[in-house]
């Protein structure tokens, strides 16, 4: 009974979208196990565009964004390779390198992917820089079952998490759209200003579930204080 009321105490559901604006998820502590799971009724995408901001201490490699399939468990990933200075970007199991990137740690950062199965072609932006594009795959969708998750990477759909991969510190702003962003709006995205919010995850209304010790608190931002 008491591992029953535990279970219920770590693992929180979300019945219906919240609006999570001026909100932050913290992940506290490296574990297998504690993360989020979001949810989208979208379950093909021809496209995408992934824009989230994170703030980490981490120099070694974590995930930042984990999309599986039962095809292809690294169906859309965002890796973040902090020990060799580079970002892997997974899409349909197979990736592309983007190397020189501006990751700092003990900040808040902004990134943004983008992937279109025509071209198969992969963008990065950071803080605003994009990387160069690069072809990842093309011919195919992203097609569902959908799982996505936050804080850690899946090797299995839903599942197989290796704490030397999993996330520690603060995500916020997740959105994900079925389109490639322009840059212009992509710009909007990273300095806070008016932009069309996520078509298939919206941070405004966001469905999700938390398991283990995630937070969701008020987020965090230096600003004057007089």
């Amino acid at each position: 009974m008491a591992l029953f009321l535990l279970m219920v105490m770590l693992t929180a559901c979300a019945a219906a979208p919240q609006d999570l604006s001026g909100k932050m998820f913290t992940f506290p502590q490296e574990t297998n196990s504690a993360h989020v799971r979001l949810t989208t009724s979208r379950q093909v995408l021809r496209a995408v565009t992934v824009c989230l901001r994170s703030f980490t201490d981490l120099r070694r490699d974590h995930s930042l964004f984990s999309l599986a399939t039962p095809a292809f468990d690294n169906d859309l990933l965002i890796f973040n390779g902090a020990s060799n200075n580079k970002y892997a970007y997974w899409v349909r199991n197979k990736n592309a390198d983007f190397i020189g990137q501006d990751y700092k740690v003990n900040t808040w950062q902004s990134i943004c992917s983008t992937w279109d199965s025509v071209s198969g072609l992969g963008q990065l932006w950071l803080d605003g820089k994009p990387s160069s594009r690069k072809f990842i795959s093309s011919g195919s969708n992203i097609s569902g079952p959908i799982i996505i998750v936050l804080g850690q990477e899946q090797d299995t759909h839903g599942g197989g998490f290796d704490i030397n991969q999993s996330f520690v510190g603060m995500m916020s702003d997740v959105h994900l759209w079925d389109h490639i962003l322009s840059p212009c709006e992509i710009q909007n995205y990273m300095h806070h200003l008016n932009f069309a919010p996520g078509n298939v995850l919206n941070w405004r209304a966001l469905e999700f579930q938390t398991t283990g010790r995630v937070l969701i608190e008020d987020k965090q931002e230096i600003k004057t204080c007089y």
